[in-house]
């Protein structure tokens, strides 16, 4: 039977759709080519860790044997949250290497990355929430590697300006906060993370650096309404966010959260269309897109758009 946009749009399933497999466009092709299997050893090597592991991205062989890009994981691979989404473990941290931005420096050179993506888990038992070890990550980087380009990926920081301020001083190429889902879904879906304190932190980061761009993620199939998803865009939109990523939610184990829809290509496609209407200047949208997906397309469509607004400026003056 023929279903209308109502439905599609739901957020809701039947108890017959729950049983479904997969859709067709959710196949991974893996591809564990020389590059993947060198760079999984070269991290282990330097006892990095990568979102693309722990996170268990479903583009981690597009990205590590094809594109040859990785994103870092810093502060360690224990999480202080649980949140209902994630695969990352959770605990009590240890103690902060502070080595570990050389080491990332030095990775970043043996892959000759023109693009590096730095985030971390969430360290509610450090002061600074870890701003002091991005900064010193950003600037072993750019010590290191002067043409790469770099993003970086924290968590909220405990919200504290300080924390904030201390990372944008580093000056990112681009800084990305995700909100992850829908302002009604977000106290079910993130752990001590609130929607406004996501705001807030993209907000303050523009305004401390207004020629740095800001970038977030919203992952889909919670449970969201089409009109929640439009909402969570014009809350980004109006705390001057640039670049969206929107991706299919994939439960990671049976303790997570159910996946409650599996979006179509197309609806991934409209939903991409809406927010260049919004005014993004970059958007992917897919049903395998992640925070980190195609994220040196991104900064270079950024730039373009940064490029081009000088220009008009310079018309008008």
């Amino acid at each position: 039977m023929k279903r209308n946009k109502q439905h599609e749009w739901s957020g809701k399933v039947s108890k017959k759709e729950e049983l479904i497999r997969k859709p067709e466009w959710l196949k991974i092709k893996l591809n564990t080519n020389d590059n993947y299997t060198g760079l999984k050893k070269m991290m282990r090597n330097k006892s990095l860790h990568t979102v693309c592991e722990e996170a268990k991205c479903p583009n981690i062989h597009e990205c590590w044997a094809v594109r040859k890009t990785a994103t870092f994981m810093i502060l360690g691979d224990v999480c202080t949250r649980a949140c209902r989404f994630c695969a990352v473990k959770t605990g009590q941290p240890t103690e902060l290497d502070w080595e570990e931005p050389e080491r990332v420096a030095d990775s970043v050179s043996l892959m000759n990355l023109k693009h590096v993506v730095v985030t971390a888990v969430a360290r509610d038992d450090l002061k600074d929430g870890g701003a002091t070890v991005f900064a010193e990550t950003i600037k072993a980087i750019r010590r290191k590697n002067p043409f790469t380009s770099i993003e970086v990926l924290p968590s909220d920081m405990g919200g504290v300006y300080e924390n904030i301020q201390k990372l944008m001083e580093a000056r990112p190429d681009i800084l990305n906060h995700n909100i992850e889902t829908v302002r009604r879904l977000t106290p079910t879906v993130r752990a001590r993370a609130t929607y406004e304190r996501s705001l807030e932190l993209l907000r303050r980061s523009r305004e401390l650096q207004p020629d740095i761009p800001t970038k977030s993620s919203i992952m889909i199939g919670i449970g969201e309404t089409k009109e929640e998803i439009l909402e969570a865009m014009d809350d980004l939109r109006d705390n001057h966010v640039e670049i969206i990523t929107i991706g299919q939610y994939l439960q990671p184990s049976n303790k997570h959260l159910k996946v409650e829809k599996y979006y179509r290509p197309e609806e991934f496609q409209e939903l991409k269309e809406i927010a260049f209407n919004k005014g993004f200047s970059h958007c992917e949208s897919g049903p395998l897109v992640r925070s980190s997906y195609h994220a040196d397309e991104q900064v270079n469509s950024a730039s373009k758009k940064k490029q081009l607004s000088g220009e008009q400026e310079a018309k008008e003056a």
